[in-house]
């Protein structure tokens, strides 16, 4: 990246009883020691890569991952992260946002950021601006929207994802967009030549567009074109076999 990076460790105390939690540390520790410890995390080798699963322990009903700082952690709704864990190599990629000064937004995974560099610095050279809109969310601000969105949706809204359940939380995730759209984060950016360029492109710099068009009903969201999830060089090959990231790990793991 160019010039200094800004590296960011936000303490977080949180001690409410959220989504999953128990009612008390206790009590946690001991529904974990009633549980079977986690097996190593596997590691599926195909051609010229290693895919490293999800590391699971259910607790309380919730299957926690225990191996988040994996690059190619599956997190979705039947999946969710630790309440505490946030990255430790947080910064703040050298790109364009739609809104002034750094906020918790702002922030990606190192090697995620990096990648989301180049990523613009190549759209751009193809005649394409881009816009990093949302990125890293903690537990607590994934907490916060959701709640919000049950008070103005209901209390079976799907637009937001529980708090843990959500990738912005892994520091790999970033919502992108354009002027075109006037930021938004809305369907139709994927009709935009950035979109589009988004679409054909980001898997050339280890990104998927995380809930592809017709996913739905596998991965349990609209289609958002937005939503850019690095996953590294694996990305390659979910973008060529045309799946959703579910049916690629399904795949890998019938290997």
């Amino acid at each position: 990246m160019s010039g200094m990076k800004n590296y960011w460790i936000p303490a977080v105390v949180f001690s409410a009883v959220l989504a999953g939690c128990s009612s008390s540390q206790e009590e946690a520790e001991q529904v974990i020691e009633e549980e079977e410890k986690p097996p190593e995390a596997e590691l599926v080798e195909g051609d010229n890569r290693i895919i490293e699963l999800n590391e699971v322990i259910t607790v309380q009903g919730d299957p926690i991952i225990q191996n988040p700082d994996n690059i190619e952690a599956n997190v979705n709704l039947n999946n969710r992260l630790p309440v505490d864990y946030e990255p430790a190599d947080l910064v703040v990629p050298d790109v364009r946002r739609p809104y002034e000064g750094i906020q918790e937004r702002s922030y990606l995974r190192e090697e995620a950021a990096d990648a989301l560099e180049q990523l613009f610095y190549e759209a751009e050279l193809d005649g394409h601006i881009l816009y990093a809109n949302s990125g890293f969310r903690s537990f607590e601000r994934q907490y916060e929207l959701f709640k919000n969105q049950q008070i103005q949706s209901g209390l079976d809204q799907t637009l937001v994802a529980q708090p843990g359940f959500s990738e912005h939380q892994t520091g790999l995730a970033m919502d992108v967009s354009s002027s075109s759209v006037n930021f938004g984060l809305t369907e139709t950016f994927g009709d935009t030549e950035e979109g589009i360029w988004v679409e054909e492109n980001a898997h050339l710099f280890g990104f998927i567009v995380r809930y592809p068009e017709g996913k739905q009903d596998i991965t349990g969201y609209s289609y958002e074109p937005w939503h850019l999830r690095y996953v590294g060089t694996i990305a390659n090959e979910i973008y060529e076999q045309g799946v959703s990231y579910e049916e690629f790990i399904e795949n890998v793991k019938k290997m």
